[in-house]
């Protein structure tokens, strides 16, 4: 018997790769620690992110992001009562010197350098100038405080440090002789953003889902595949059918496990020293490619069950053979899809896009990529926890900054950002952004649950006694634990798995051995049940 194909790329192995790779890691700007740093009468503020607002020849731009100092006066919270100034540069320009450059009335652009930040505030404040903005030598935010034998503390104006490519922005305009105007101020973020809430929902939603898909929606297809077979058919027939979706089925190994970590640490340290706009467009084609083939096979599924016999028929295509006609309809409209995100990324709706694209993408690899038992998830999960702690929280001691943060902020990206992630735009943030988890930290912690799923269903567990429910909890609890980490640690990057792994990992664990079950989970592999194929020879 003939059989029919989908259109596909068969890339599981190399995008499952890469998406383990690109796992993303939140954090704000703010990289300068100041639990140490001497604190005063006149040094003791309050670290705000402050908006900065700029007009150019009366034109206004984008705005910037800054961060105010331990000293000096702070910036209203609401725009209506901040004032509009006139920006000029100090000369010179470390402003560690009394300024050449008029600043009465002004507000006073610096670099960093040379002297204390005390000392350049109390100099312009000298000057006249009416607020101090310092350059970063690099794109993060440095807290600006006061150093042990400061003396300058009756500072009256405010002092804000803002990115080295805002700051530069700002000096090239200044340079051709442009009027740069300026108003600074500091609205209030709330606690919690729904975004937050939708994040977690979307994120846990796609390990369910991808976890039942084979339940709902492949089981239901191979039945009503197999209601059409007829006794004419030949046992090769049949044993060919009963074999093929198995070739499409990767178990992983404890090996294979290790060396997935080991291919993640090398391909981030590709990425922090050449990451650039051409590395990332080659990203953003394979997670294209990547896209388009789960949206296809998502989509065909989906479809197949509201067209019945439609669903069945086939077409024959030059070089690719005999294939699915829904298949062949289908795909046209995938890649227009991915083409549209691809060339819309900066968008206000690009991120619909995107983790549609996504989420098809992670419920696919989920089908494809499987964990035979807890022994293979224990090395995998336990190997990743250690992957994500060190490139986090080790690696600054290595390499002066975290490699894991840069990588996913894209600081040499030249404003291109890496895809592999969905993102949800902040409701009720006035300092707007996004909300963004990294494919990794969904995939490898789906992994587990989807294999709870498949132990559950073969050894006929029920819900509250199996293991599925249990590691869905755990991993929305430590999705959760994430957020409120975030929060607490003033927004320094966080690793997911830090959170994840022990919450579902462990959870089950601990379960196995109070239920007596975990040799079985540790070597257990999937047995597989009887197949319709076999219901109709013995028939």
């Amino acid at each position: 018997m003939a059989k029919s194909r989908k259109m596909g790329f068969d890339l599981s192995i190399p995008l499952f790769l890469l998406l383990v790779l690109c796992q993303h890691c939140l954090s704000d700007e703010i990289s300068h620690d100041d639990s140490s740093a001497p604190k005063s009468p006149g040094c003791k503020n309050i670290f705000q992110l402050v908006k900065v607002k700029n007009w150019i020849d009366g034109v206004e731009g984008t705005s910037m992001v800054g961060l105010s100092a331990r000293f000096g006066t702070s910036v209203p919270t609401n725009e209506d009562e901040a004032h509009r100034m006139t920006v000029v540069e100090t000369n010179p320009l470390n402003c560690c010197e009394n300024s050449s450059t008029q600043l009465s009335g002004y507000a006073a652009l610096s670099k960093r350098g040379n002297c204390t930040f005390t000392m350049k505030a109390n100099i312009a404040q000298a000057g006249g100038a009416v607020a101090l903005l310092v350059m970063n030598d690099k794109e993060d935010l440095f807290k600006m405080v006061c150093s042990g034998n400061d003396t300058f503390f009756d500072i009256k104006i405010p002092v804000v440090m803002i990115p080295k490519s805002a700051g530069e922005s700002l000096q090239d305009h200044l340079s051709t002789g442009q009027k740069v105007d300026l108003l600074l101020y500091s609205p209030n973020r709330p606690f919690i953003d729904f975004s937050e809430i939708f994040m977690w929902m979307m994120a846990v939603g796609t390990i369910v889902c991808a976890s039942l898909w084979s339940k709902f929606i492949g089981n239901e297809q191979c039945d009503d595949r197999y209601k059409q077979l007829t006794i004419k058919e030949t046992q090769d027939d049949i044993s060919a059918s009963k074999v093929e979706p198995e070739k499409d089925v990767m178990h992983i190994t404890t090996k294979a496990a290790v060396f997935f970590i080991l291919i993640s640490s090398i391909f981030l340290m590709l990425l922090y020293w050449f990451m650039s706009d051409w590395f990332v467009w080659i990203l953003i084609v394979l997670f294209c490619i990547g896209g388009i083939e789960g949206m296809h096979i998502c989509s065909v599924a989906l479809l197949s069950r509201s067209f019945g016999r439609f669903a069945d028929m086939t077409i024959k295509v030059p070089i690719v053979g005999e294939v699915s006609l829904l298949s062949v309809i289908v795909l046209p409209f995938c890649i227009a899809f991915a083409v549209t995100w691809a060339a819309n990324q900066h968008a206000s709706y690009a991120w619909i896009c995107q983790d549609v694209l996504g989420i098809s993408l992670m419920i696919t690899v989920l089908q494809i990529a499987r964990l035979p038992n807890i022994k293979v998830a224990a090395v995998l999960l336990s190997c990743a926890f250690v992957y994500d702690i060190f490139w986090v929280f080790i690696s600054p001691f290595l390499f002066h900054e975290s490699v894991m943060i840069v990588v996913a902020r894209g600081d040499k990206s030249g404003g291109e950002s890496i895809p592999m992630l969905l993102r949800i735009p902040h409701i009720l943030d006035p300092w707007g952004g996004y909300d963004m988890i990294g494919f990794g930290d969904i995939l490898l912690p789906g992994l587990l649950v989807a294999f709870a799923a498949r132990y559950d269903r073969s050894t006929k567990k029920s819900l509250w006694n199996g293991y599925f429910l249990w590691s869905t909890i755990g991993y929305g609890f430590g999705l959760f634990l994430t957020y409120v980490a975030l929060h607490l640690m003033d927004g320094h990057g966080q690793p997911a798995l830090l959170y994840l792994v022990p919450c579902t990992l462990g959870l089950i664990l601990i379960l196995a051995l109070l239920r007596r079950e975990f040799k079985d989970l540790w070597v257990y592999e999937e047995r597989a049940g009887p197949k319709p194929q076999d219901e109709i020879l013995q028939a």
